[in-house]
């Protein structure tokens, strides 16, 4: 993938934010961190290196972009295929079976190999977001007690909200008030016709109203790394991929929320005005960064990971049901 190498050179030629060069991903964790939120980044950061290393920078740009969701290329170990690794963890985490009434999840069910066709369930990954899987992927991986693995996000925002009445290894705080951590979850909120920010969601939350909204969270893997004033994130179907994102902190550490896209929200982001001659109008990093999600377990749980599906004889897809109408993220 020749433009692969073509993005990355590009983005060497830009003008970097400190004099020293951050990788946060191959730095330890710093010193008093969880061995909960050790396991969670590992995971995500190992995930990070398979998929080429993209990233979106402090200004909202996609800086580098490789392998996508749907493509048959190896990722970084020269072994996994992209679509199998993104069926993985759909499989996994255990939330593909909320989704088994929608066309080709049953065909994901299966291992590679052993399945009656692959194009059912590619195309399954392509039509479904799969960014809440990812989350569950990750904390399964990272062995996180009590987390409510679900293919929406807002179930485990609000398992958040809810606090310890179930058990939950995270709660709810303030984006503009709190510092994130290594293990911590950032969330914006999605294809809403107003920007809401923490007060709107805790409102929602409190009378019941937030439902199934759409929203989308990463976990945060660094902090001010060598006081760069960054914040690092990671998050799955970001631009298709597995792709890590820049915040600014201020000199406190405290995050300096991007102002959310004045326009519609519930417009795609070329609607909402980003072309060659708006550039001021694209920044990905420009939404409505509603939730922090501040870890509270400490140590994970001595669990193993899931088991595959056991292998079976490949046999024709079954019926799908009419109309099934898949779960928002």
């Amino acid at each position: 993938m020749a433009y692969r190498y073509l993005l990355c050179g590009l983005a060497l030629l830009a003008p970097a934010f400190s004099a020293a060069a951050v990788e946060a991903c191959d730095i330890p964790v710093r010193y008093g961190v969880s061995d909960t939120a050790k396991a969670i980044v590992r995971a995500a950061c190992d995930e990070h290196r398979l998929w080429y290393r993209p990233f979106i920078d402090r200004d909202g740009r996609i800086a580098s972009l490789g392998v996508t969701e749907a493509e048959a290329e190896h990722l970084a170990d020269n072994g996994l295929i992209a679509w199998q690794r993104v069926a993985g963890y759909w499989r996994e985490s255990g939330t593909l079976s909320a989704m088994g009434a929608i066309p080709g999840a049953t065909s994901c069910m299966q291992p590679a190999g052993n399945r009656f066709t692959d194009t059912d369930c590619r195309a399954f990954l392509i039509d479904n977001p799969w960014s809440a899987a990812f989350i569950s992927w990750v904390m399964t991986r990272a062995s996180v007690p009590g987390f409510n693995r679900s293919p929406r996000h807002i179930d485990y925002i609000r398992a958040a909200y809810q606090g310890g009445a179930n058990g939950s290894p995270y709660r709810l705080a303030d984006p503009g008030a709190e510092k994130p951590a290594p293990g911590d979850m950032l969330c914006f909120l999605r294809n809403r016709s107003s920007t809401l920010n923490y007060t709107g969601l805790m409102e929602a939350l409190a009378s019941g109203r937030a439902g199934n909204w759409k929203s989308h969270c990463e976990v945060v893997i660094g902090a001010n790394v060598g006081g760069d004033r960054t914040l690092y994130l990671v998050g799955g179907n970001v631009a298709n991929a597995v792709v890590m994102r820049k915040l600014m902190l201020d000199r406190t550490g405290q995050l300096e929320l991007p102002k959310a896209n004045n326009s519609d929200a519930s417009a795609s982001f070329t609607e909402q005005g980003c072309s060659p001659g708006h550039e001021e109008e694209c920044n990905l990093n420009r939404q409505d960064w509603a939730a922090l999600l501040k870890l509270t377990a400490t140590a994970p749980i001595p669990t193993s990971f899931p088991e595959q599906t056991p292998a079976v004889q490949p046999t024709a897809p079954p019926a799908q049901p009419n109309e099934p109408v898949p779960p928002t993220r």
